[in-house]
């Protein structure tokens, strides 16, 4: 109905120690995460059910280097002057290029970021030329940087970010 709230969900210590155990391995069974946070399996997979899709996305993480992408790129572009029509064609090429694996509008000194696969620096160097030769009119600065290697990868410790002990009550 108009004018009413919607209730956002809020995390309990419990919910953000199945988050936990969920992010160190997402192929463990109901059984032990139950154990792990004393509820039932029911309750646990009650609370799994809840808050997939609002606090977490059930997904396989690809590893590009074991499928022969052994760059990963990050690149950075900063904007010349452009209208809503040329941004929506050159960000709609970036989304159907397959390489291009992430986008983000981004604050501060560049306007966007992504990250770009690709299986050598030749290969890296063509997808960068076509893209810079497609729509250089309004790319004004680019920078790359290659990924070496990942110290840590999206790992989110739920409880300590909502101000939770790490013991449940």
């Amino acid at each position: 109905m108009k004018g009413e709230r919607k209730k956002i969900r809020v995390l309990d210590a419990k919910d953000c120690l199945i988050l936990n155990i969920l992010q160190s391995n997402c192929r463990i069974s109901l059984t032990d995460i139950a154990k792990q946070i004393g509820l039932s399996i029911d309750s646990t997979k009650k609370r799994i059910k809840k808050m997939e899709n609002l606090f977490f996305y059930p997904r396989v993480q690809i590893r590009p280097r074991k499928l022969g992408f052994s760059n990963i790129v990050d690149i950075k572009i900063k904007l010349n002057t452009y209208n809503e029509k040329e941004i929506n064609k050159f960000l709609d090429y970036l989304k159907s290029n397959p390489r291009i694996v992430e986008i983000f509008s981004i604050s501060g000194q560049w306007d966007l970021s992504m990250v770009v696969i690709s299986k050598n620096a030749d290969d890296l160097g063509n997808i960068s030329l076509e893209i810079k030769n497609k729509f250089g009119k309004i790319i004004s600065a680019w920078s790359e940087s290659t990924t070496l290697k990942a110290y840590k990868f999206e790992h989110y410790d739920v409880g300590n970010l909502l101000g939770f002990n790490k013991r449940v009550e």
